[in-house]
């Protein structure tokens, strides 16, 4: 069975602290008539600090879509290769032995994708299957862990890289004055995080279950509109009532595999912010402590986009995981409104139930070329 192990994570040298946040908001829109409002949702974010990757006087300064995109690719390519070798290292693994890559980021664009550049210069196999997904937003760690799932299943043994680099920073917009803008202001952070699903072996989450579900008529509730300045952040603020549609989603994924979602071990949720997390706990009917590793994402880094559910994975870790055979669930949140959804058990030794039931059967890996491919030269 395919099995997530331990993320790697890294978030930038530069911090802004709550304080910071609110003294900006009321120093530059002291006029604003809905400031108070501001301020009060931003303070009930909890978020302590995040991290940034330029200090915030550059960030509050807008040079221009190219240049935010140039910086962007930069920062990427400055800070993703140490993560993504940790990230092997947590899986025991070279960069030789990895079949795909999942690239994920919805804050920069390029083309190609990093994926190419890492493949040049990392040492990936020029066979290396890309997966590029830049448009689901805060769901797409979830989806990234899916889709390596699929991929495990469909080539059993081969093993898939997931990376996700978030500079949500590089988004702000000095312009945008609504009240939903004003609060994106205060809780989104920057981060990189990297994770190996293993198609065999591997301590961590073994992978038995995914699926998706996209709430109706809600497609204007989490957006961007893509202007002469870059990427606008668009949030509706219907947004945090959306838990009560989806928690039946996570039962009904739960249920179809003989499993109760109010009882599982563990819950690696999507910190979009606290009233996601309030309301699931109430909608799921689990104490809100089960939530702690999506907690501490979010007071400690805000909210990550799509790295939130990898670093609530890595504090699974850190805390020490749990027992083999532990239940539990992934649930990441983004624009749709929709839903990215897995289920999987705690193992130590990378052994699958799939396997137990089909009397220890292994199908063979993935096909390799019988000559390597080429490396290319480091892009500089």
């Amino acid at each position: 069975m395919a099995t997530l192990c331990k993320p790697a994570v890294s978030v930038p040298q530069y911090v802004i602290t709550m304080e910071d946040t609110l003294a900006l908001a009321r120093s530059l829109h002291a006029d604003h008539p809905q400031l108070p409002l501001a301020l009060r949702l931003i303070q009930n974010t909890g978020v302590a600090k995040r991290h940034i990757v330029q200090p915030i006087e550059d960030t509050l300064r807008h040079p221009g879509f190219e240049d935010r995109n140039m910086l962007y690719e930069a920062e990427a390519k400055a800070r993703v290769p140490e993560v993504i070798e940790r990230a092997l290292d947590h899986a025991e693994l070279r960069p030789a032995d990895i079949d795909m890559i999942v690239y994920v980021s919805c804050t920069g664009f390029m083309m190609p994708s990093l994926t190419a550049w890492l493949i040049n210069t990392m040492g990936f196999p020029g066979h290396t299957r890309q997966l590029p997904i830049a448009q689901l937003g805060c769901a797409a760690g979830g989806a990234a862990i899916n889709r390596a799932h699929d991929f495990c299943r469909s080539y059993p043994g081969a093993n898939v890289l997931i990376v996700a680099c978030e500079f949500c920073s590089l988004c702000y917009q000095p312009t945008d004055l609504g009240v939903g803008s004003l609060l994106s202001n205060g809780l989104f952070g920057d981060a990189v995080a990297a994770a190996v699903v293993r198609g065999e072996g591997g301590t961590g989450i073994a992978l038995e279950r995914n699926g998706s579900h996209l709430v109706p008529d809600t497609t204007d509730w989490i957006a961007y509109s893509v202007r002469a300045t870059g990427f606008h952040f668009l949030l509706d603020k219907r947004v945090p009532t959306t838990m009560e549609p989806l928690a039946p989603a996570l039962r009904t994924i739960a249920d179809q595999h003989g499993w109760d979602a109010t009882g599982l071990d563990f819950y690696i949720i999507h910190a979009g912010g606290p009233r996601i997390l309030d309301d699931l706990s109430h909608f799921l009917e689990v104490p809100p402590e089960a939530f702690r590793f999506s907690r501490g994402t979010l007071t400690e880094y805000g909210n990550i986009a799509s790295a939130v559910v990898l670093d609530a994975v890595r504090r699974l870790f850190d805390e020490g995981g749990v027992a083999d055979g532990s239940r539990g669930i992934i649930a990441g949140f983004g624009p749709g409104i929709t839903a990215e959804m897995a289920l999987g058990r705690w193992t130590t030794t990378g052994a699958s139930l799939d396997t137990a039931m089909t009397g220890g059967q292994v199908v063979g890996r993935l096909e390799r070329d019988s000559e390597p491919s080429p490396v290319g030269e480091p892009v500089r």
